[in-house]
């Protein structure tokens, strides 16, 4: 695993549970681009709190939306929407890592 890579998952790992950042405030800390980091997320995210990772609007990965649901209810994961059309509230749940 490359150190850019290295440093996507440990941000990852570091988002408190509740709480996400998306995608671009992951590769501005990493120092990358946000495509890469889904890019890493999707090779190598296994191991780490992926659903903790969403897009500007605040939406997982639409192929694991369901799966993050879960994960966001769990967590007690601030919500605006729920179903078929899951989004995070940013603006309370955003993390500042």
């Amino acid at each position: 695993m490359n150190e850019v890579a290295e440093r996507v998952l440990g941000i990852v790992s570091s988002i408190p549970d509740g709480r996400v950042m998306t995608y671009g405030d992951v590769a501005e800390a990493a120092g990358t681009g946000p495509r890469a980091v889904g890019q890493i997320l999707r090779n190598d995210g296994h191991d780490v709190p992926w659903w903790r990772v969403v897009d500007a609007t605040g939406r997982p990965v639409r192929a694991a939306a369901h799966g993050a649901l879960a994960h966001f209810l769990e967590e007690s994961t601030p919500l605006l929407s729920q179903g078929d059309d899951v989004r995070v509230d940013l603006a309370r749940a955003g993390a500042a890592i």
